[in-house]
């Protein structure tokens, strides 16, 4: 009798356990998985029904603040530096890609001028070096904006690279009547707004000259001088020398 009193009592304990493990599984709270892939453990997972979803945390910057607080701080995209105007320092410069036509190609050109001179069409953008042949080798220029067109023939006085630059009286007054404010003097060099060659013009304050804003060829935005891509502002400065011809209609 006892014994079998014994055994009664194992069964019934063995079916509590079982009760009990079913009922705790059933409740389990569910896994959260890591975020490493890489995890042995994780890798074992293949082969099943259920796969495992792993969401990524984006990255922030925490800036402290004071004892306690943390501040995210979302960074601003990075914008590429743009190139300012020599003359309204600190607005920027309106950029576009030049026009093909405006690119230096060698054109049929019909005129009565020796081979060697300059001809500049102010009101189409174009600067022609006359050629043997009825030919011409064309550039496309920037030219005086409106009010300050001018016509006439005149010779290269003067050439010389990287140029200084001493904005005239005349215009650092009428810069400054609108805010700007011009130095005094520029040494030569990148930031110069004549660029990389200038060509004097008699006893005038005009030049043929580079410019550091490229974008300008084809534009009338200059206060009547003519300005070229630096690039070919050297190309025409070897090929002609002091004392050329230049015309400008």
């Amino acid at each position: 009798m006892m014994k079998q009193l014994v055994l009664a009592a194992a069964l019934f304990g063995i079916c509590s356990t079982a009760a009990l493990a079913d009922d705790r599984y059933a409740t389990r709270p569910p896994v959260v998985l890591s975020p490493d892939l890489t995890a042995p453990w994780i890798n074992q997972l293949g082969g099943g029904t259920v796969r495992p979803v792993v969401y990524q945390r984006p990255v922030v910057q925490l800036q402290q603040r004071g004892l306690f607080q943390r501040r995210v701080i979302r960074q601003a995209p990075q914008v590429a530096p743009q190139t300012v105007s020599a003359i309204n320092p600190g607005i920027p410069a309106i950029r576009h890609p030049i026009e093909p036509q405006f690119l230096p190609q060698i054109v049929d050109y019909d005129t009565q001028e020796k081979p060697g001179t300059i001809v500049i069409d102010t009101n189409n953008r174009f600067l022609y070096l006359v050629m043997d042949g009825g030919k011409a080798r064309r550039y496309g220029v920037g030219v005086g904006k409106p009010g300050f067109e001018w016509a006439g023939a005149h010779k290269i006085t003067r050439k010389q690279e990287w140029p200084d630059w001493t904005p005239p009286s005349e215009m650092i007054s009428r810069e400054a009547a609108k805010g700007h404010y011009l130095p005094a003097r520029m040494d030569g060099g990148a930031e110069n707004p004549l660029g990389a060659r200038a060509m004097y013009l008699g006893s005038t304050l005009y030049r043929i000259h580079g410019t550091n804003a490229p974008w300008s060829i084809g534009s009338a935005v200059s206060s009547g001088c003519i300005r070229l891509r630096n690039e070919d502002v050297v190309d025409l400065y070897d090929r002609v020398r002091v004392g050329t011809r230049v015309v400008v209609t």
